[in-house]
């Protein structure tokens, strides 16, 4: 195949299906076994075959919850933003004070984002991206900006309380995310780090609530 028609080759997400109890409980025995193969041979090297083996079942099966490679790339991407969200809905951080709230966000985002799901999503999604480009940005479109939003409500709650002063909360949200988990996530996919330190991660998470929320000039 030509280089370009690889690099324009629509993304496939997982096949709607309907299945029973005993197919769902097979489909995440895929999920888990295509987590373990993608973390340790990378995405383009582990092979169906394999996943198949290590999870038990037939490729016809996977085939036909999954497609391809891809879609269960696309699962395993769905299943843990959308653990990521239901914990960030689950904070109810209305009418929290600032520093409690945002502290809560970051050591949430934080927890999850050391998960060795979560590294294997952040290397795809990062390592993959520019070949496939629909599937980098359903991960933008459906993961990080529903995240996102989730802190931006809370932040225009307390700008209109007068608790907060912020020129664009959405901007501020985004911002917030990345002093949070931006350097790690980075390091991460690049392969410069394997397993962050939970107990380090947290401390920088409180390190950065507090330049977010006081800055860094004398007061």
């Amino acid at each position: 195949m030509h280089p370009t028609e690889r690099e324009q080759a629509p993304f496939r997400s997982r096949p709607e299906v309907e299945l029973c109890r005993r197919g769902e409980l097979r489909s995440e025995r895929f999920l888990d076994a295509a987590t373990d193969a993608f973390i340790e041979k990378g995405y383009r090297r582990a092979s169906l075959s394999e996943i198949v083996g290590r999870a038990g079942g037939s490729m016809s099966t996977l085939y036909r919850a999954f497609g391809d490679k891809q879609g269960l790339a696309h699962a395993i991407i769905e299943r843990h933003m959308s653990i990521v969200t239901e914990r960030l809905q689950d904070l109810s951080l209305s009418g929290l004070p600032p520093e409690t709230a945002l502290l809560q966000v970051g050591e949430s985002i934080l927890d999850a984002s050391i998960s060795r799901e979560s590294l294997l999503v952040h290397r795809i999604v990062i390592g993959e991206g520019r070949d496939f480009p629909d599937l980098r940005d359903w991960f933008f479109n459906n993961a990080v900006l529903p995240a996102q939003a989730i802190l931006t409500d809370y932040l225009e709650q307390e700008i209109a309380a007068g608790r907060l002063a912020l020129r664009a909360p959405a901007v501020a949200s985004s911002q917030f995310f990345m002093m949070i988990f931006g350097e790690m996530i980075i390091r991460v996919a690049s392969g410069n780090q394997a397993n962050p330190d939970p107990v380090i991660a947290r401390e920088e998470a409180r390190a950065a609530v507090d330049l977010f929320l006081h800055g860094a000039l004398p007061r």
